[in-house]
């Protein structure tokens, strides 16, 4: 599918911010939709494929956070959090229930821009063929499907992963035994070095390994190397 025909969702109950990123992005090659509130972005998604949702967090009734929550029981499609500028609790409250990524208020509609097109480039690669020629990939007690991006646990029903947490776990899983720094995960996740202040790629390894059921206080699946990052240490087997 080419970018030109990608379907964004900007939900805000600020009419100008709908408005500006509705003609700049439409501009820039997109369709864009857009909601003022969780019941006009239920409806969008009931009658419409969206390929990234842009999400504010602070709306009149059901505030982004419940949203994306909502979003996430059923679809893994990619969500930009639009976030307090200075606040970073809300956006690790946001990467913890499933966003992609944040852009903090006030933001550059270009920095919107490259950030929507690095994440949809980044959701179309973990969809790719290098993603359909394995089909799953096996390390300890887990398996990770990679066609439908799913993780199951010993004989237990798989379950879905957004596409943050399925493109943390795939960078892993592809270089094991490797101490993989903050700033190479903030890459491959994001595009861009990590703030040495922003706590997101933490909280998405903190994440990542409780759904491994790895210990937090003591994990033997995915290890800190202090000063230098993390670290997979099971061994790995890849099924094509």
């Amino acid at each position: 599918m080419s970018e030109q025909q990608k379907k964004l969702l900007v939900v805000d109950d600020d009419q100008e911010i709908r408005e500006l990123l509705t003609e700049y992005l439409h501009k820039n090659g997109f369709h864009v939709e857009s909601a003022e509130e969780g019941n006009a972005m239920r409806r969008q998604l009931a009658a419409h494929h969206f390929d990234l949702i842009v999400l504010d967090i602070m709306m009149p009734g059901d505030d982004g956070f419940t949203l994306c929550k909502e979003v996430r029981t059923t679809s893994n499609v990619p969500i930009i959090m639009l976030t307090a500028g200075s606040d970073e609790t809300d956006r690790i409250i946001g990467l913890e229930l499933g966003a992609d990524d944040y852009v903090g208020k006030p933001f550059n509609p270009r920095e919107l821009l490259a950030r929507i097109k690095a994440v949809l480039r980044r959701f179309e690669e973990t969809s790719s063929s290098s993603s359909k020629q394995i089909e799953s990939i096996k390390f300890g007690q887990f398996t990770l499907h990679m066609t439908n991006r799913e993780l199951q646990y010993a004989d237990e029903p798989p379950e879905p992963l957004n596409g943050a947490d399925f493109n943390l776990l795939r960078l892993f899983l592809t270089r094991p035994g490797e101490v993989l720094s903050r700033d190479d995960l903030s890459h491959h996740l994001r595009g861009r070095d990590a703030s040495p202040f922003d706590r997101s790629i933490d909280v998405q390894i903190s994440r990542l390994r409780s759904k491994l059921k790895d210990d937090g206080k003591s994990p033997q699946m995915i290890k800190t190397v202090r000063g230098a990052g993390y670290i997979l240490t099971t061994p790995v087997e890849v099924n094509s």
